[in-house]
């Protein structure tokens, strides 16, 4: 879905259409960064619809991956980095904070660039919101 309809104004069918839009894009991402995907752990998944679904995904070798998709850019990292879908979500926000820090002092950064640097910033902001807020991830 594309619309900024908020969660609570999706019907059922919506939300599992969300789902599974950002299972392909997270699979799919996967695969251009030559990862072949093999299953889902659902039950280490995770999903706020329709901002973020971090995926813990096998891959055909038998590793991990830790895959978030949504409403801001696609996104991996290996299964050990976090030990959870709310350090991994943390583990991003981190790593986005300093991409874009990177690409604010780059000698090299045009238009586009410092674009997208304000998008990680501000989708960085977002999910260390998100990770922050306790009641998201009681009985997790």
């Amino acid at each position: 879905m594309t619309d900024n309809t908020p969660q609570n104004e999706m019907t059922d069918q919506q939300r599992s259409e969300w789902v599974r839009e950002q299972f392909q894009k997270a699979n799919k991402h996967l695969a251009e960064n030559g990862v072949l995907y093999e299953s889902v752990v659902t039950n280490e998944s995770r999903y706020l619809v329709p901002y973020l679904a971090v995926w813990k995904i096998k891959d055909t070798n038998n590793a991990f991956y830790w895959v978030m998709s949504g409403d801001l850019p696609t996104d991996f990292i290996p299964e050990a980095t976090a030990a959870n879908a709310r350090e991994a979500i943390k583990h991003f926000a981190m790593s986005w904070q300093l991409k874009a820090a990177n690409l604010r002092e780059s000698d090299s950064a045009d238009a586009s660039s410092l674009e997208y640097a304000e998008l990680l910033e501000s989708r960085a902001e977002g999910l260390h919101a998100i990770q922050n807020q306790d009641e998201l991830w009681q009985g997790v």
